[in-house]
């Protein structure tokens, strides 16, 4: 195996970017349909956001290989659709047994995280928080703030991302929503569906 070179990216936390990334990707309100419990709430969100990114990620990626390490800025505004926070697409990881990590740079977040059996944990991101997703579950981020959630994280090179896994099931088992005091709280996904055992056992075992 020939050795690679150091590298160095710089976080910029105004811009919500990482500067020296290999990769960005962007999504806006209209690659979103489906994700949130009220549609004509998403409708109306739709028309008046347009083409407006909602969230985009720009990382490092020295390689695939096992072994290597993904690094990355994640930039998400802040809004409601209905009563429901914007949020991220969400996945598990192909490779489930492979961790993530993600640091508060800025803005004030929820991660959302199920287990494949249906198991939900919220972990509340902010300002030099570190926060761990450990194997084998699925995560979401969700911006509770009034401003951009920026957030730093790090992944193995191998891991890959399985979105199907939340469509498949109707979404993730809780919603992030409005408390109507000013917070947050997590209430259950009316069109969730469980997942089979069978799945959950051949998910586990990977």
């Amino acid at each position: 195996m020939s050795m690679r070179e150091p590298g160095l990216c710089v976080v910029d936390v105004e811009k919500g970017e990482l500067r020296g990334a290999t990769n960005r990707y962007t999504k806006t309100m209209g690659d979103l349909a489906g994700l949130y419990e009220d549609e004509a709430a998403y409708q109306a969100v739709l028309a008046e956001l347009g083409d407006k990114v909602v969230y985009e990620v720009t990382d490092y990626k020295p390689s695939a290989d096992a072994g290597d390490m993904i690094i990355g800025v994640t930039r998400m505004i802040p809004g409601k659709v209905g009563r429901e926070y914007f949020l991220t697409r969400g996945h598990i990881h192909a490779n489930p047994n492979r961790p993530e990590m993600y640091y508060g740079e800025s803005g004030h977040g929820i991660m959302l995280l199920e287990s494949p059996a249906g198991e939900i944990r919220t972990v509340e991101i902010g300002p030099r928080s570190l926060c761990y997703v450990p194997p084998y579950w699925i995560h979401r981020s969700v911006n509770v703030g009034s401003t951009d959630l920026v957030m730093t994280f790090a992944y193995p090179a191998d891991s890959g991302q399985d979105y199907d896994i939340i469509a498949k099931a109707g979404g993730m088992r809780s919603r992030i929503v409005d408390d109507g005091k000013g917070g947050w709280t997590a209430v259950d996904n009316a069109g969730y569906r469980f997942r089979a055992k069978e799945l959950v056992d051949s998910i586990m075992a990977r």
